[in-house]
């Protein structure tokens, strides 16, 4: 059976991940250098992706809440399960949490105003957060991984998406099928992704030449020079 390439630890995904934690790290080490643990939302998260910090979450100082639309089954007892609705979250107050954290997730809620909102409420929930998005201009498309794919209309990524496997999707059956996984990803640009977040540092994850994604961070000390 073949691993999933965010699993696989010899994967160039993992191994971007695995550098890309090192700034997530260094936000929880910031934190716990205060106090004697770390309230975590990770919004779209899963058990498996901690895997790259696993020394860290077994240190019993990290409390992670993983929020998706339905709940599902946790095993370590640092992790629980919540469902919700990314985009309204007005049932937790006010920083609620120390660090807000999101990996690949806003780019699927929906559209511009989906977004937003999402953002919003990253930016209510934590004084620290930390977010991830594919970059559009990256040559080639991330849940797809077909070069170019992300610039071509719709009209023709539909229909390849009817003819062929693509990715982590597999070939539609249906018009529908395929219109309702083409638009279920909408990758951004640097400029969008600022507005988003227009409190946070924004950096850029390089491959080559290329930037391949981008990260919004946010400390609880950039609040304090604003």
């Amino acid at each position: 059976m073949k691993l999933n390439p965010y699993q696989n630890r010899n994967s160039l995904e993992y191994k971007f991940r695995l550098k890309r934690f090192k700034h997530i790290r260094l936000l929880i080490e910031q934190i716990l250098a205060t106090k004697p643990s770390c309230r975590i939302l990770d919004v779209g998260g899963t058990e498996i992706y901690w895997d790259i910090g696993r020394d860290i979450v077994d240190s019993g100082r990290l409390k992670i809440d993983l929020l998706n639309l339905t709940e599902c089954e946790v095993i370590n007892k640092n992790f629980h399960s919540i469902s919700g609705d990314a985009r309204d979250l007005s049932s937790f107050a006010s920083n609620s949490y120390d660090l807000c954290h999101s990996n690949s997730v806003i780019e699927h809620v929906g559209n511009w105003l989906d977004m937003t909102a999402m953002a919003r409420e990253v930016r209510r929930l934590a004084p620290n957060y930390f977010v991830q998005v594919p970059y559009f201009w990256f040559p080639i498309e991330p849940h797809f991984r077909v070069p170019f794919f992300h610039w071509f209309p719709e009209q023709i990524r539909y229909q390849l998406l009817l003819r062929m496997n693509c990715g982590f999707h597999k070939r539609a059956e249906t018009v529908s099928d395929a219109v309702t996984n083409i638009q279920s990803a909408n990758l951004l640009d640097r400029r969008q992704f600022a507005a988003l977040f227009p409190d946070a540092h924004i950096i850029s994850e390089k491959v080559a030449f290329f930037t391949k994604s981008l990260m919004a961070i946010r400390t609880e000390d950039d609040i304090t020079e604003h």
